[in-house]
């Protein structure tokens, strides 16, 4: 398989590209990954939006229906929807000018992948924020 996550670009997605992250399905529902994986986040530093077509408050930060909805530039986009959904959603994160894209485990569109790095976004694929932020250390 191919590795859509080098070490160095995950290094630099968690450490260097800044520290707001709108994470795309995460909701109020604590037995998604995406709840946990948030958390972990901002255990990190990082500060978490959450987008959701609920657009509720989840970990104390208000939620918006879709990236183009959030008032203030975002850094990463964190991708917790099924493959089918997740290049519209990177398409959606180039348009807004995030600075990279990452797709949880289990989240593969090679034609998103290939899309967004041609925009200049860097970008993850099948690997998760949570499991490879504590590696750093």
């Amino acid at each position: 398989m191919t590795n859509y996550g080098d070490e160095a670009t995950v290094r630099e997605i968690l450490t260097g590209t800044g520290d707001t992250w709108a994470v795309v399905g995460l909701s109020n529902n604590t037995a998604r990954a995406a709840y946990g994986v948030a958390r972990v986040l901002q255990k990190y530093g990082k500060r978490i939006v959450p987008v959701h077509p609920k657009a509720e408050t989840v970990l104390g930060e208000p939620g918006y229906a879709s990236l183009a909805e959030i008032p203030f530039p975002v850094d990463v986009v964190d991708v917790f929807v099924n493959s089918a959904l997740a290049g519209e959603v990177a398409d959606q994160a180039v348009a807004v000018g995030a600075r990279a894209v990452w797709f949880q485990l289990g989240v593969v569109d090679e034609a998103a992948y290939d899309r967004t790095r041609a925009a200049g976004v860097s970008m993850v694929m099948d690997k998760c924020p949570a499991i490879e932020i504590p590696l750093l250390d």
